[in-house]
């Protein structure tokens, strides 16, 4: 994943910049610089490019998405338990994202970083189980404060924003909802 945005950002960039883009707006991940694997290493390193290429810009930082909750489950499972850690999670419909990624995209640059996150903040664990008890999917989730978020180890607080951060209206509930009415 870092040659890959390594690589796109080196291209990308000065192309941009000889097109004249007066606002470059990137999508990224909370907690990308709190919290060790490969992945967000990567993103780290996109933001950097992003930062010292001249362009204006604003980078969105979310928090993970609703819609990954099935595979977050599927990749911590093991027979039939789901391993999490009791962190604190706080998922934003990527409805919501869209939004704000939107009105990040037509506002003036901020040569910054926003962060956007879900409007509920619970137990890693505990807001997986509510989705796989709504969705009728029968594994059990264990709270294990030794299990890994994409084989990084996380605390408390790696997943959610530590500041300021624009919430989203969608919560787990009525994402679930819209999602069934799809």
């Amino acid at each position: 994943m870092l040659e890959f945005f390594e690589n796109s950002g080196r291209n990308l960039l000065p192309a941009e910049a000889a097109a004249g883009v007066r606002h470059h707006v990137a999508l990224s991940i909370v907690a990308i610089d709190r919290t060790d694997n490969g992945y967000f290493r990567a993103k780290v390193a996109q933001e950097k490019l992003i930062e010292g290429s001249g362009i204006p810009y604003t980078i969105v930082r979310a928090t993970q998405f609703l819609e990954f909750l099935g595979g977050i489950a599927d990749s911590s499972t093991d027979g039939n338990i789901v391993r999490l850690p009791p962190v604190l999670f706080q998922p934003i419909a990527a409805d919501d994202v869209a939004a704000f990624v939107s009105e990040v995209a037509i506002a003036p640059p901020r040569n910054g970083i926003v962060e956007i996150a879900g409007p509920e903040r619970a137990p890693f664990n505990e807001i997986v189980a509510r989705y796989l008890k709504a969705v009728g999917d029968r594994r059990e989730v264990v709270r294990d404060p030794e299990a890994r978020y994409w084989g990084g180890r996380v605390e408390e607080r790696s997943l959610v924003p530590l500041g300021e951060a624009r919430r989203g209206r969608i919560g787990l509930d009525e994402w679930l909802r819209r999602s069934r009415a799809a």
